[in-house]
């Protein structure tokens, strides 16, 4: 029998427990964690299936011997559209075993974070609430990549994201050690930073050097806060410190940090509780003309949700319908396929609208909803738009199955071509959008690509995958160039290159150019302090090349 060197993990010293988990090195496993949801294939040396948070103190503890030979990606359900839970290293894989449900009692809930979103969701709703933060992918996410990425969605014009809805945190930090990191009062940071000893030198060390950064370059750092409703590009510096209420909390800077400053072990939130009774208004827009006009004459009403995808999200729905089985089952199907065919008859009419919006209203009772709907739906017959307003839950869902799995029944079904997600999150604020989108439109006109359309409309935050051949060696060249003409526009509108699927290969080299050199270098900082020796997850926030994303793109082809 073979062996590597992470076998010497299961003995790894007297003085401690040896790793209890699983290390895999066949090439099938490594083969399988060189891809996530994202463009690029980067192949792991072992992939570690850590069984509790002692395992994985002891993995950062053996890789601190190893002298810089390897580093720790942590991964949960690889969802991620980034490249961030790629790495060359160590794969740390917390689904198989760390995926417990602890708790859940009233407000709070605390979970392993290979948790899928879908299993905790379904628990925190015997008790009627949720994480409101949720993405389109809550199927097959887990809670651990929603707080690395600082996840958000269809929700998210009122809930914001899931860094926002953290009550604590577990993470082991680069010493091997594990600490609870909650909200701070001024008193508490005080002492924390001035706590002594040997178990918590390393803590109080760093609480200070990150109070110490963001105390002599306050202003820059708030000035540098992106001005939009949401956003995932850097390391949120300015989150971090409440000058009103006084109150310090690295668990906003942990959140959207993509394991780089640390590996989360378990995460206590804050849940909401979920509305009883919500209903959908959908709007077929004919084009893009007056999309801002219309969130805008909508967000008084107090949407829960503005969700849009485009014609082409429609017609791969019901051209590959039947991969919905596997939701719903065959009964199931069997309804949504009834609930389908004013769309079908669309589709071969060829009077498919280019956009559909979908506006969310929630209350108290259907009563209430419907009221609601109707006034918003008055409102704006002036558009001249085609409107619907869902006649049950059934029919609703139809829609948010759509808006939900465009982007699988891309990735599964279309040959020749893959799903490029390299400028898939962009966000502007949404009075903007009629100067923006046409710029926007112009841009992608001059690239011979297909492409879809999706977002959180209510937000100016659009999701744009191309298809792309990467056997075609211009692709490269069209990601990098196309790329950066979009992200400059962007800019222009003081937007953000990424709103909520973070900046892991693909956007960490745009970060400067979004930031400005001060502020990068603050981010740099701020990775320093965390994590000295760069063995989490490098390349991703700080670090990464513009010749990362042309040689990990090349790998595909």
């Amino acid at each position: 029998m073979s062996t590597t060197p992470f076998d010497s993990l299961k003995s790894a010293g007297t003085n401690r427990n040896a790793f209890k988990g699983d290390i895999d090195t066949t090439d099938a496993t490594l083969a399988t964690y060189s891809h996530d949801a994202s463009l690029f294939e980067v192949k792991p040396q072992a992939v570690l299936f850590p069984r509790d948070s002692a395992d994985v103190q002891l993995v950062v503890r053996w890789v601190n011997e190893q002298n810089v030979r390897y580093s720790i990606t942590a991964r949960s359900a690889g969802t991620d559209m980034s490249g961030g839970a790629v790495g060359a290293s160590i794969i740390l894989d917390f689904t198989r075993y760390m995926n417990k449900i602890i708790e859940v009692k009233g407000a709070e809930g605390t979970v392993q974070p290979g948790c899928y979103y879908r299993d905790f969701e379904r628990e925190t709703m015997k008790t009627g609430y949720i994480i409101p933060t949720y993405p389109a992918s809550r199927e097959i996410c887990a809670v651990g990549g929603m707080v690395a990425n600082n996840g958000g969605g269809e929700k998210s014009i009122k809930y914001g994201k899931t860094g926002d809805h953290l009550a604590s945190l577990r993470v082991v930090f680069t010493d091997g050690n594990e600490y609870l990191v909650k909200p701070l009062s001024q008193s508490e940071l005080e002492k924390k930073i001035a706590s002594t000893g040997s178990n918590n030198t390393f803590e109080s060390s760093l609480y200070k050097k990150i109070w110490n950064l963001i105390q002599a370059n306050y202003d820059a750092i708030m000035a540098a806060k992106p001005d939009v409703s949401k956003n995932s590009a850097g390391y949120y510096l300015w989150n971090v410190y409440d000058k009103v209420t006084g109150t310090f909390d690295l668990c906003r800077l942990i959140a959207g940090s993509q394991g780089t400053l640390g590996i989360i072990t378990e995460i206590t939130f804050k849940l909401t509780k979920a509305p009883t009774h919500s209903n959908i208004l959908t709007v077929f827009l004919p084009d893009l003309s007056h999309t801002s006009q219309l969130v805008n004459e909508l967000l008084p009403f107090k949407p829960e949700s503005l969700e849009t995808y485009d014609d082409y999200s429609m017609k791969l729905a019901i051209k590959f319908f039947f991969d919905f089985k596997a939701q719903v089952g065959w009964s199931g199907l069997f309804k949504l396929g009834w609930q389908f065919l004013p769309e079908a008859r669309m589709l071969l009419t060829g009077g498919l609208p280019k956009l559909i919006l979908m506006a969310e209203f929630t209350g108290a009772s259907a009563e209430e909803v419907n009221k609601t709907m109707v006034a918003a739906e008055e409102h704006i017959k002036y558009f001249g738009y085609k409107t619907h307003i869902a006649h049950s839950e059934a029919e609703a869902q139809k829609y948010w199955k759509i808006r939900r799995e465009s982007f699988n029944l891309l990735r599964k079904h279309v040959k020749g071509e893959r799903t490029a997600p390299f400028i898939d999150d962009i966000i502007v604020k949404p009075e903007f959008l009629p100067e923006f989108m046409p710029k926007l439109q112009k841009i992608m006109s001059e690239y011979n690509l297909t492409y879809t359309i999706a977002g959180h409309l209510g937000n100016g935050n659009f999701h744009i995958i191309p298809l792309m051949d990467f056997k075609d060696p211009r692709s490269a060249d069209i990601v990098l160039e196309l790329g950066k003409r979009v992200y400059d526009l962007v800019i222009q509108y003081h937007g953000s290159i990424t709103a909520e699927h973070n900046d892991g290969i693909v956007r960490t080299p745009y970060l400067p150019l979004m930031f400005g050199p001060r502020i990068y270098e603050l981010f740099v900082e701020t990775k320093k302090i965390f994590d000295p020796s760069n063995i989490l997850n490098p390349g991703k926030k700080v670090g990464g090349t513009f010749d990362d994303i042309r040689r990990e793109i090349v790998k595909t082809s």
